[in-house]
């Protein structure tokens, strides 16, 4: 049956005015124009973190609006080579088959890039665009939990380095052991949190346990949050007589000091329980203003939550969530990493583990925005 490329254009022209018509390419003009005029200011760089944010934003915004012009211009192309194919379709038949094959080609990179683009028209959410705070805990499983973490703390690292974000650790609790008992970094780039934020959740590892001398089979489970990192335009008071600051001295892997002063932070905010810790920093003074940066982007969240929770109660629809486990990485008996909420799977941990995980991601947000699974259609 032969392929009917007018119609697979048809369908990417239509995908791609609901991209526009989302992404809306005067505005990003606009926005460039804007985001230019500012970062010519003669005094943009007395305040680097200010001057970092608008570069970063112009940036994103500039490489928006190319995917935009590029993709429109690569479905004009397709157009006048499938003209092109049909032209020869009779006279020359061996070049008409070549040039079919060349825009067969063409359109399924068309459709790789068109897809890429229309995850991002689904991150919508109020804090989507900000950068992400990403705190992952050992849970159930001991040493194997442990090290479990650890696995996930380089995944996500791997997954910011291959994409080329920047990624920040600001505070690491090492086991006894092996692995970490918790740790937290921050991923700086456009949408970050909308986009890490499908990651939130239990992860659960299936394997042939290293740290037992009787090869048995371990299940253990680690606790990833994702939560958007605080910016100086919210307003988020956090009174002094509602906080506890509690210094210690940094420490590294096995427990040996790096650091011979008390720079680490420990904030306890008292009416809700919540502990930060920090001691990346060499400073008491940087770490406690990163902690404190970091409890206010955790309030913010709660303070959502709640909002959430009130709108959800008013209209009487309280949908059940997944489950404590929303990912599984088994290793043995067989090697498969499998998303539970959206069917999405990978047939090699190892490339997962080393941050190939875009398809787990592109799913969750497909399936977050729209309950679609992995082989089921919208239509």
């Amino acid at each position: 049956m032969a392929t009917d490329h007018q119609a697979e254009i048809d369908a990417l022209r239509k995908t791609f005015q609901q991209i526009s018509s989302v992404t809306n390419p005067e505005e990003l003009r606009e926005r460039i124009a804007e985001l230019t005029e500012a970062s010519a200011a003669p005094d943009l760089w007395d305040d680097q973190d200010k001057a970092q944010a608008v570069t970063s934003k112009l940036s994103h915004a500039q490489a928006e609006l190319d995917k935009l012009n590029a993709m429109s211009a690569a479905l004009e192309d397709v157009e006048a080579l499938k003209e092109m194919a049909d032209e020869e379709a009779d006279s020359d038949p061996e070049t008409a088959a070549e040039l079919y094959a060349d825009l067969e080609r063409e359109l399924a990179t068309i459709g790789a890039d068109m897809s890429e683009l229309e995850i991002r028209t689904l991150l919508s959410g109020k804090y989507d665009e900000r950068d992400a705070v990403v705190t992952i805990r050992s849970g159930a499983g001991g040493v194997d939990a442990a090290d479990f973490a650890h696995t996930l703390q380089r995944m996500y690292l791997r997954w910011a380095e291959r994409r080329g974000y920047n990624a920040k650790v600001l505070d690491t609790s090492y086991a006894e052991e092996a692995g970490i008992k918790s740790t937290t970094f921050e991923i700086s780039a456009p949408y970050a949190y909308g986009t890490l934020s499908v990651e939130a959740g239990t992860h659960r590892l299936v394997r042939i346990s290293p740290f037992d001398n009787q090869g048995r089979r371990q299940t253990s489970f680690a606790a990833v949050e994702v939560i958007p990192l605080i910016e100086q335009t919210d307003h988020i008071d956090v009174p002094e007589a509602d906080i506890r600051v509690d210094v210690f001295r940094s420490s590294g892997p096995g427990g040996q000091s790096v650091n011979t002063t008390d720079s680490a932070v420990r904030i306890t905010h008292l009416p809700t329980g919540i502990v930060v810790s920090m001691q990346d920093e060499k400073s008491q003074i940087q770490n406690r203003a990163a902690a404190m940066r970091v409890l206010q982007s955790r309030l913010l969240l709660l303070k959502q939550e709640e909002e959430a929770r009130e709108k959800k109660e008013l209209a009487g629809d309280i949908k059940a969530s997944w489950g404590d486990q929303m990912r599984s990485y088994v290793l043995q008996p067989y090697q498969m990493v499998k998303d539970l909420r959206t069917g999405f799977e990978a047939g090699n941990p190892e490339a997962v583990f080393d941050g190939d995980i875009d398809g787990f991601i592109d799913a969750g947000i497909r399936w977050r925005a729209t309950g679609e699974k992995v082989g089921e259609s919208s239509e």
